[in-house]
Order: structure tokens, then sequence, then C-alpha cells
């Protein structure tokens, strides 16, 4: 799959140009079949109360494998596993060994007492004010809690596999977690029944399937990527003792640890007030924030994959020249890239919603409120992208302080916004609020972040990025105008139509409209960001 030779610790060293593109496919695949798996969610369940119920208790093993191991992984456990690598590869897996049995007892013994307190967290996270159904929540969580373990191990071995240069399968491994929720879905739409929901009965064949299908996913997921790592020579054993390097890292992981502390208590706000909406506020939340992170999750992760490596080595270098420029040119490659995007989502947001979560079970108008909601979430898209790079940029520079502070300024703002929101919205339309309360959070992340390196490192090259960001937002203004303006005079030609196929017109009306003539602007104004792409693209016709 990818090009490998071995380097002198033994690791194999893969093509960077082939790797990265096969992760891409394979990130590409991941959210493809992510999304078809919410849409057929959606078909058969609803934007419902059981649909709210499954959603809130499927964010509970996350949320706990986050503040256990996810924000501590990256900067603790990769770091050290990659010296032990590096001194040699014998060592290397030896300690390997030792931070697999280390996970393993912790995501254990998380496990058991979260499925003890299934109950608590359920109130925690619900409230006493919610219209969802608690008692249908705290079921569905004692059959997803356990998979705490798999979700943390996955995460391990994921990284395991990286140090060693094998990046691929980790990167399909979670397409065979969508898979067998796919399959998870189309069991639960053949087996005849509801699930009740008062009273709620734990026994239930659909309640089972559900929970159980959902489990055996992520599962499958972990022992995918236990076939991959037994393939390439590593053998497990039991492994006990203290690492003394860990006091090392104590101080970046307390600070990454309270970042990660701040985000999960924004979340369980989020979902807190969101349940205080109409039915079905909660999955309407929870899918129209995985698919306005879809275009960040295949462009923006990538940009920072192959920026941060050399604003790294510009940090280690005390290279502020470069560093500056890097961290400039991620800033305005990220907004040429993603506001077009983030306009079509913005302008389409509703005929999306009604285009693919208004099938089976799902209604038009709680389709459509998805929409709307997934459009101001995308509102955000640009400033959260910048303010993620801004963060990096500090840990580049060895500051993980900085990013928890910073983070802990928009949660705090994002939360009194919610409970604004809640104070004056109507119920069916608290989910837009919040929505609109996290992305002007966003905003403020990426001024906060903008100022405080200012003040670290001196000048950013700000003009240049609010020319970019200008530039950009003025294509994609013309862009939006031009595509009502399309869809308005179509609508005169055919008339009323029915909303899915209505729908389906704007939506491909709009994605047309707007990006081409978005980024034909950008092209025509020569933003200097676009110069990689357009240079590819002249080789290529330059070839055929």
């Amino acid at each position: 799959m990818v090009d490998q030779a071995k380097t002198p610790a033994g690791t194999r060293s893969p093509s960077l140009g082939r790797a990265s593109g096969a992760m891409a496919i394979a990130t590409l695949t991941s959210r493809i079949s992510g999304l078809l798996a919410k849409i057929l969610l959606v078909a058969v369940l609803g934007l419902s109360i059981v649909n709210d119920s499954y959603t809130v208790a499927n964010t509970l093993p996350t949320v706990i494998n986050e503040l256990l191991l996810g924000g501590v992984l990256t900067s603790i456990a990769v770091p050290l596993l990659v010296r032990a690598q590096q001194d040699s590869p014998e060592y290397g897996e030896s300690y390997a060994q030792w931070m697999m049995t280390m996970a393993a007892v912790l995501l254990a013994v998380a496990t058991l007492l979260a499925v003890a307190g299934a109950p608590l967290l359920t109130q925690l996270y619900l409230g006493s004010q919610t219209r969802a159904n608690a008692a249908l929540t705290t079921a569905f969580a004692y059959l997803l809690l356990p998979g705490i373990v798999f979700y943390g191990m996955s995460a391990l071995l994921a990284a395991i596999l990286n140090v060693r240069g094998i990046f691929g399968p980790p990167a399909w491994a979670p397409v065979v977690n969508n898979l067998v929720v796919i399959a998870t879905v189309g069991l639960y739409a053949a087996v005849p029944g509801e699930i009740s929901t008062d009273p709620v009965r734990m026994g239930q064949p659909k309640l089972l399937i559900l929970g159980i299908g959902t489990a055996l996913g992520i599962t499958l997921q972990a022992v995918t990527m236990v076939a991959v790592l037994k393939r390439t020579g590593f053998r497990f054993r039991w492994r006990w003792g203290w690492d003394r390097r860990l006091s090392e890292f104590g101080s970046l992981a307390f600070w990454v640890l309270i970042y990660t502390i701040f985000s999960q208590i924004g979340m369980m706000v989020a979902i807190r007030v969101t349940s205080q909406g109409t039915p079905g506020s909660v999955s309407t939340f929870h899918y129209a924030w995985l698919l306005s992170q879809m275009p960040y999750g295949v462009l923006g992760v990538s940009l920072l994959t192959a920026l941060m490596p050399r604003i790294s080595r510009a940090a280690t270098e005390q290279d502020t020249g470069n560093f500056v420029n890097d961290l400039s040119l991620g800033t305005r490659m990220s907004t040429v890239l993603l506001m077009p995007i983030s306009a079509l989502m913005l302008v389409a947001g509703g005929a999306i919603g009604i285009a693919f979560f208004s099938l089976g079970a799902g209604s038009v108008a709680a389709a459509d409120r998805l929409g709307v909601t997934l459009g101001f979430f995308a509102a955000g898209m640009v400033p959260f992208a910048i303010t993620m790079l801004q963060l990096r940029a500090f840990y580049a520079l060895k500051d993980s302080r900085t990013p928890a502070i910073i983070n802990a300024i928009m949660v705090a703002v994002r939360c009194a916004l919610f409970y604004v929101f809640l104070a004056v919205l109507d119920p069916q339309h608290l989910v837009v609020g919040v929505a609109v309360a996290m992305s002007l959070s966003f905003l403020l992340g990426a001024v906060v972040g903008q100022i405080w390196l200012h003040v670290r490192l001196g000048r950013l090259h700000t003009g240049s990025a609010l020319l970019s960001i200008g530039r950009a937002a003025a294509a994609s203004g013309v862009a939006c105008a031009a595509a009502v303006g399309a869809v308005g005079g179509i609508h005169t030609l055919t008339g009323p139509l029915a909303p899915i196929p209505d729908a389906w017109l704007t939506l491909g009306v709009h994605s047309t409209v707007i990006l081409v003539v978005s980024f034909g602007l950008l092209a025509l104004f020569r933003a200097p960001e676009l110069t990689p792409a357009t240079e590819r693209l002249r080789r290529i016709l330059r070839r055929e």
C-alpha cells in the first residue's frame, strides 16, 4: 500500500506522498461511510426521542475515552513511543507492550465504573429539565459504555502502528466500524416492532440490536488493528511497572488534560441545553455538527498534517521568520479552501438536510431544521480551522498552557450564549441557537489566538491574512448571490416542486454555481493560495 524501506531504527519508512495519499482516500471513505450510516439511522429512527437517547448514550464512551487517553495520547504516548523506537526496535516493542498493558488496565477500570454509574452519567448529560428519555438513554448506555475499552485501544493501536511507519490500515479501520453500524441499522429495520419508551424494556430485541451492533462496530475496529499489528511481527505480553520518563511530560499532559476537560464541559452543556428543545434536537445537533466537520476533516486536517512538521522544525530552530510565514500561509490557505464550502453549506443547508435526512422516518420539517443548523455550524468553519492551527502553533512552541486558556475562554463564552438562547428562543429553534453560539465562540478563539501570538512573536502578517479572508468572502458572496439567482430563475420555469426533488435541484445548482464561481473568481483575483493547485492542474493539462 505504501513504499517502505527499513530505517536504521528498524521501522518502516513509507513514501510520504503515497502514504498521505492513501490516508486521504481512507479518510474520505471513512467520512462517506459514516455519513451513510447517519443517513440510515435518521431514515430508520427519525429525528426523535429514540435517536436522541441513542446519540447521547453513544457519546458517553467517546467522552470518557477522550478524558482518559485521547488528549494525552498525542502529547505523551506518541513522543514516548517514538523515543523508545529510536533507541532500538526491541525496546520499542517492549515499551509498546508496557503502554498497552497500562492502557488496558486503566480503560477496563474506567469501563466498570462507567457502567456501574450509567444512570448518573445520563443525569449529568441530560439534566432534570430535559425533554429526552433518561431511562432509554441509560438502557443504551449499559450496552454502549463497554466500548470505552475498544475506543481507547483503537487510538493507542493506531499510534503504535503509525510510529512503526504503518499509516494505511489505521486510517481504514473506522470504515469497518461504519459498515457494521450500517448492517446493524439494516437488521434493526428488518426486525418487527418498535422500541418502547414508556416503559423502557432492557430486553427488547430492537434495543439490543442497536446497542450491541454499535458496540460490535468499535470492537471490530480494534480487532482489525490488532491483526495488522500482529502481521508486523509484534507480539504482545503483559508488562508492569512505572516509567520514570513520564515525569518529563507531566506539565504538558496536565495542560492537555485541562484543555480536554474544558472541551468536554462545553459539549456536556451543549447537550444539556439542546435536550431542552423539541424531541430530536440532540440528534439534530449531533448530525449537523458531524456534517459541518467533514470539509475540515478532509481539507483542514490534511493542510495541518503538511504544515505542522515545517512549523515544528522552525520552532525547534527558533526560526521566527519561517515560523510566522508558515503560520500565515496556513491561515490563508485554510480560508481560501474552506470559505466557499462554508458559504455553500450556509446557503444550501436546508436543501442538504431535506435531500439526505427526510427519507423513511425522517420528516421534511425536522430535516430542514437539521440543514439550517448545519448552515450555522458551517459559518464557523473557517475560524474553527484557524483556531486549530493557532493552538497547534502554540504546541510547536512547547506551550500547552496557552491553548488550554484560550479554550477555556471559548467554552465560557459559548456556555453563556447557550443559556441566553435557552432563555429567549422557542424550543424548536434552540438547536440553531446552540450552533450560532459555537460558531461565535470559534470566531472569538481565532481573534484571541491571533492577538496572543502577536504579543509573543511580533508581526504575524495579519494584513495579508485579512486580505485573503476579504478576498475569499467577496468571491463566496458573489457566488452565493449568483446561485440564489439561478435557483430563482429555474423555479420560475419549473413552478412548485415536491420538497425532496426541489431540495436535490437546489443543492445541485447551489453546489455547482457556488464552487465554480467562487474558486473561479479567486483564480481570477490571482489568489496566491491557489497557486499550488493551479500549477498542478496546468501540469496535468499539458501532459494530456
